[in-house]
């Protein structure tokens, strides 16, 4: 038995798009992570936070993306919006570590994009 797959060609990412963010999982575990004090885990456990945060932080930055460019050109929170993911896009091109900092700095990206992400949806929606 041979194993198929189909692709899916969707360079501008419309079918992403389509699918709401499962937002308040993603908020308790941000909370949970930025209230450590001492913790003790393993490597490999911050490690797959890390991961877990790292994916989602570039679907909200994704969203981010897609609002920003429905706003007029010279609309300065578009500007803005573009400020922030380029600063998070580095921040994700960082590869990173098996430690509480690093799961806590991917937790203050999140946190950060969900607040661009909100501006923005306030903005498009008052726009319309």
């Amino acid at each position: 038995m041979s194993a198929t797959h189909v692709a899916l060609h969707d360079p501008r990412g419309l079918a992403e798009a389509e699918l709401p963010l499962d937002r308040a999982p993603h908020e308790a575990l941000i909370t949970a992570v930025l209230a450590w004090k001492d913790p003790d885990l393993a490597p490999r456990d911050y490690e797959l936070i890390a991961l877990h945060l790292t994916g989602h932080a570039r679907a909200v930055a994704a969203d981010v993306g897609r609002l920003a460019a429905a706003l007029p050109k010279n609309d300065g929170r578009g500007a803005l919006a573009e400020v922030v993911l380029r600063e998070a896009d580095g921040r994700l091109s960082v590869p990173f570590k098996g430690t509480a900092a690093c799961v806590q700095n991917r937790a203050r990206l999140v946190r950060a994009l969900y607040t661009r992400l909100d501006r923005l949806t306030e903005a498009v929606t008052a726009a319309r």
